[in-house]
C-alpha cells in the first residue's frame, strides 16, 4: 500500500512541475507581448475593456452580418467554441482549462491577425490586443 501512495505522490509531483512550467511559459509569452504592445504606444491594459471588446458586435462590411468574438468562441472562454463557417470545434481559450493557450507568441499574433480581420474587419491595435490578453489570461 505504501508503494502505491509513493507512486501516486511522485506522479502528482511530476504533473505539478509540468503544469507549473506550462503556466510559466504562458506568463512569459503574455508578458513579452504586453511589453511589445506597450512599446508600440499602448498602456494601462484592462481586462474589463478586453471583455467589453470580446462581447461587442461588429457589422461585417460585405455581408452585413453581426459578428463578435463570441460568435465562434462563446462568451465563456473556458468552454469549447465552434467556427461559424466551418463548424470545426475550437478548443477553449482560457489558460486555466487549456494549458497550451497563450503560450506561443507567434500563434497568438497569427490568431489576432486572422480573428481581428474577420470579426472587427481590421487589424487589432496594440491596445486592443493587450486588453484582450489581459481578459483572456484572467479566465
Amino acid at each position: 500500500m505504501n508503494e502505491i501512495k509513493k507512486f501516486v505522490a511522485t506522479g502528482l509531483t511530476i504533473a505539478g512541475m509540468c503544469y507549473g512550467s506550462i503556466a510559466l511559459s504562458q506568463t512569459k509569452a503574455g508578458e513579452a507581448l504586453l511589453d511589445r504592445y506597450a512599446s508600440a504606444g499602448a498602456k494601462n491594459f484592462s481586462a474589463a475593456r478586453g471583455e467589453a471588446l470580446w462581447n461587442q458586435k461588429f457589422t461585417h462590411a460585405k455581408s452585413g452580418q453581426k459578428r463578435s468574438c463570441t460568435t465562434c468562441h462563446t462568451s465563456d472562454l473556458r468552454k469549447p467554441g465552434k467556427h461559424a463557417r466551418t463548424g470545426k470545434i475550437i478548443e477553449p481559450l482560457a489558460p486555466s482549462v487549456n494549458a497550451t493557450r497563450l503560450s506561443n507568441e507567434k500563434k497568438i499574433e497569427k490568431w489576432f491577425l486572422r480573428n481581428c480581420k474577420w470579426t472587427l474587419g481590421r487589424k487589432c491595435t496594440p491596445q486592443e490586443k493587450g486588453d484582450f490578453l489581459s481578459y483572456m489570461s484572467n479566465q
